[in-house]
């Protein structure tokens, strides 16, 4: 890649939507505003910023473009600022959808959080603001954004869960008048449920939203309608020029020849688009197949991927889809490579168990899982390859991140595992990426902006086994 100067990303618009906390309303407001510019004609491009999946997959459907996670823990600034510059859309709607509240980051000092992402990009933000109960003391809020860090260009504001007409003018009122900083939008009091229904790992996927149109058309009256949107836009195009070295480059890995299947459908829908582009990047062959309805593995391949989804609320399906699961099964025994994260590892165990029902899996792995009530592990991963696996040469550091409810049954002890979990949660006993033969197992994803090795080591456990 060539480096890229300030006149050449000067003409990219762009607006972090921040909450003061989860559950703000960040997604909605993001939705309306992908979706009006799209009414409007005005191409959209969605980032989110942290490692959320199912965020990401709404974003794109209101977009109808791939969304981008920017993820400074993962990948750095850098690699997050020059993500964002390679696709954010000139002259367009640029929305960057934030985690959690404004300053909150994986340390007390919020260092990487969305309001330093923000300023790393130079996006002016709108803070969305839930209102239940409070007037002037959402001006205390806001106010107090705007003093942590004078650094953050707070732009605006969206108030949210308003109750009437007074209850907007005093708030519109206390805010502007205190913190100088304009309401753009003032959302009445709605259930965010009736809206984007929620599940256990949060809200349920575009795969499975039983009408996505009639959802566009409420959040269009029940949000954007709410919102000026011509402010907005025009706050986003008033965003400082922002000059970003591409410092790095992704490795040249000669994949050609090479047919990677992975698992895509309604069951596994946890891929980062960086992750198979960057596969389909070194010339290697991708082959998406159905979990659900494929009765059979292709042949000729060369590697499985098996990503992360919902594999509890499709358990039956999948178990009753027993052709395939044998398929895996037997070319698990056949050595071919392997790899899985979260619902993959999943699949390829003897069975799940998930609000007292068994369910038969591909039993590629010694072990069964339980589905749990409350989260098994959450959070940010790093782990230490220690020992010999098909994918990652021992002493390597992996930075990821995890959120399961399930858990492995039995003696995990016995289990062969490949990593030393230095944070996070991991399948057992302070180690994660089970391996047997050449599957690697494991609850943590990685994304391949953060890890280069990643796709290298897919090629590689490809190319090895085949040479058996």
């Amino acid at each position: 890649m060539s480096m890229e100067s300030a006149a050449a990303t000067a003409g990219l618009p762009r607006l972090v939507v921040a909450g003061l906390s989860g559950e703000s309303g960040k997604t909605l407001v993001s939705l309306a505003l992908l979706l009006e510019a799209g009414r409007r004609g005005i191409t959209a491009q969605a980032f989110k910023k942290g490692p959320d999946y199912i965020d990401s997959a709404w974003l794109e459907w209101a977009s109808g473009r791939p969304a981008r996670n920017l993820d400074p823990y993962l990948m750095g600034f850098e690699r997050a600022a020059a993500s964002f510059a390679r696709h954010a859309v000139p002259g367009g709607c640029n929305v960057i959808e934030g985690n959690r509240g404004l300053y909150d980051g994986a340390d007390a000092r919020g260092t990487h959080s969305t309001a330093e992402l923000a300023k790393t990009l130079r996006a002016p933000v709108v803070l969305v603001v839930n209102a239940t109960k409070i007037t002037r003391t959402a001006a205390a809020l806001v106010l107090g954004c705007r003093h942590l860090d004078p650094e953050v260009e707070i732009a605006g504001v969206v108030v949210n869960q308003v109750s009437g007409a007074r209850h907007e003018r005093i708030l519109r009122e206390a805010i502007e008048s205190t913190c100088g900083v304009p309401v753009l939008g003032a959302i009445p009091r709605a259930k965010a449920d009736v809206l984007l229904p929620s599940r256990h790992l949060g809200l349920v996927t575009p795969h499975e939203h039983p009408d996505r149109g009639l959802l566009a058309r409420q959040l269009r009256e029940a949000v954007g309608a709410y919102l000026d949107f011509d402010r907005l836009l025009a706050i986003s195009r008033q965003a400082a020029p922002l000059a970003v070295p591409y410092a790095w480059a992704p490795e040249q890995i000669d994949g050609s020849g090479v047919k990677i299947g992975f698992l895509s459908d309604a069951a596994f829908c946890f891929y980062y688009p960086e992750n198979l582009e960057a596969l389909r990047a070194t010339g290697a062959g991708l082959v998406a197949i159905s979990s659900l309805a494929a009765p059979q593995l292709p042949a000729g391949l060369d590697a499985l991927y098996i990503g992360g989804g919902f594999p509890e609320t499709h358990a039956e399906a999948l178990s009753a889809n027993s052709s395939l699961l044998a398929s895996v099964r037997e070319a698990a025994r056949r050595g071919l490579p392997i790899y899985a994260e979260c619902g993959g590892l999943m699949y390829l165990s003897r069975a799940l168990t998930w609000r007292g029902r068994r369910y038969p899996m591909a039993g590629a792995l010694p072990f069964e899982v339980d589905l749990c009530d409350s989260p098994q592990g959450h959070g940010y991963v790093e782990l230490l390859v220690d020992r010999p696996n098909a994918f990652f040469a021992p002493g390597t550091r992996l930075r990821g991140h995890e959120f399961h409810y399930s858990r492995i049954c039995g003696p995990s002890g016995t289990l062969d595992t490949a990593c030393a979990v230095l944070r996070g949660t991991g399948c057992c006993q302070g180690r994660d990426a089970v391996v047997t033969g050449n599957i690697w197992a494991a609850y943590t994803h990685l994304h391949a902006l953060a890890t280069p090795e990643w796709a290298r080591g897919m090629l590689q456990a490809a190319r090895s086994a085949a040479l058996v």
